[in-house]
């Protein structure tokens, strides 16, 4: 990345800055929780506002400030689909959660199969291989609200359709229900902080390839060497080490480093990056065009959309800044107030001007985010050589800071436990009888 964060990043806009994409973090999201805490940082301070769905036409759902009637209204539209969602929501992260468990006590797994069936057995792997709708139609969840509701979730985390994985699916739901919160002054701060606590010698420059080398002979303390090549302002480096953890995406689209001396070779894994267009604009909002004549009358800070073939765009929020103070308050709708907008291409100026009365600014950030979900099914491996880890693989089963952090930690106890020979905390099976026998 170019600099620390990578996809955590924030623009500025009028003297503050805000975060352009990695926005929210999950209150079950227990690293991320434990490094806020560790760093001393702060959680932001919440500023309420409320959600709709829009179809392009009309709003298909509309959130108030009354729970029971957002509850009644679930109900009247969709059945009771949203209680059946919730409790398939429910089940998986509970099962999810046994991975903070294991990693307290030093278990790691190999592959990502491996660390899946721990949680959940043979269903939570087959929940990287089905689609979201699949599984929700199964539990009895509607066609109308997979349509309405989950599409609209899905459009706005992964700007992808109700065929993403269902574990992918899942996590993002949950992302959706619970309650979410993010770390003042920017949770790319997470990233800087951790950093400098580990006192690393961070090497400014771009990897190019990894090539493999050896110390002493076979059978008489040999050991693998990893060449780390790389180039930066001042030209081409390189450097040995016992240990490498890769962590860009080894696909196509997102990896232009080599490998060499590898036997068998390793090669690029299938499938491709998903583009990702964030669009954070300064101005007057056009309500007109979300049925509301009348701005001062626009209630919601957040729209979602449905899969509909002419809407141009995922998502839209009116944001508020990573530093919030006491006295901050939202801008009145008929105020310029800044939104970030999630859309598939660059926006053009008559898109702009669909959703802008005027602006004063615009900036775009153009990214790969996501896997491309639907074009691969299999799961990258975690070991690519002795002591040589890739952790970026995670993101086919699901894409979070979380899930990063939950990768990074499984690594980190992986290369830990291979290296000191601790074989027995590798894989293991029946992890959640033995972690109770442990206590």
């Amino acid at each position: 990345a170019a600099s620390v964060g990578g996809r955590l990043a924030t623009v500025t806009v009028n003297k503050q800055q805000y975060e352009s994409r990695g926005a929210s973090i999950h209150a079950l999201s227990l690293h991320m929780q434990d490094f806020v805490k560790i760093l001393g940082l702060k959680h932001r301070r919440e500023v309420a506002g409320k959600s709709a769905i829009f179809s392009g036409e009309h709003f298909v759902l509309e959130e108030t400030d009354w729970y029971l009637l957002n509850l009644f209204r679930l109900w009247w539209h969709y059945g009771i689909s949203f209680l059946r969602l919730q409790m398939w929501v429910e089940e998986v992260m509970e099962k999810f959660m046994r991975i903070y468990k294991y990693q307290a006590h030093g278990y790691a797994f190999s592959s990502l199969e491996e660390l899946l069936r721990s949680l959940g057995g043979e269903a939570f792997v087959n929940m990287t291989q089905r689609s979201v709708a699949e599984s929700l139609l199964e539990v009895g969840v509607t066609q109308r609200f997979v349509d309405d509701v989950i599409a609209a979730v899905l459009r706005s985390s992964y700007g992808q359709s109700v065929l993403v994985p269902a574990f992918a699916g899942a996590m993002s739901l949950a992302g959706a229900q619970g309650s979410t919160w993010a770390v003042e002054g920017g949770n790319k701060l997470v990233c800087s902080g951790l950093l400098k606590l580990t006192k690393a010698n961070v090497i400014s420059a771009r990897v190019t390839g990894i090539s493999l080398h050896s110390s002493g002979e076979p059978g008489h303390g040999w050991r693998a060497l990893y060449q780390v090549h790389y180039e930066s302002t001042e030209g081409q480096g390189s450097a040995f080490y016992d240990m490498v953890v890769v962590t860009t995406p080894l696909h196509p689209s997102r990896s232009n480093f080599t490998f060499d001396n590898f036997d068998p070779p390793i090669a690029d894994f299938p499938g491709a990056f998903h583009p990702s267009v964030t669009s954070v604009v300064h101005g007057y909002l056009n309500s007109s065009y979300f049925g509301f004549p009348d701005p001062k009358l626009f209630p919601f800070t957040s729209i979602l959309t449905t899969d509909t073939p002419d809407l141009f765009f995922h998502a839209m929020d009116n944001i508020c800044p990573v530093n919030i103070s006491a006295a901050f308050r939202r801008k009145q709708p008929q105020e310029a107030a800044v939104w970030r907008v999630l859309s598939q291409q660059p926006l053009d100026k008559q898109q702009l001007k669909t959703l802008f009365r005027s602006y004063y600014s615009v900036q775009v950030a153009e990214w790969q985010s996501y896997p491309r979900y639907d074009s691969t099914k299999a799961l990258p491996p975690i070991v690519l050589h002795e002591n040589l880890f890739y952790l970026s693989g995670v993101e086919w089963v699901a894409s979070s800071m979380e899930m990063v952090a939950v990768a990074a930690k499984n690594v980190a106890l992986l290369a830990y436990n291979r290296w000191h020979q601790e074989l027995e905390k590798i894989d293991q099976k029946d992890l959640m009888h033995k972690v109770k026998t442990e206590l």
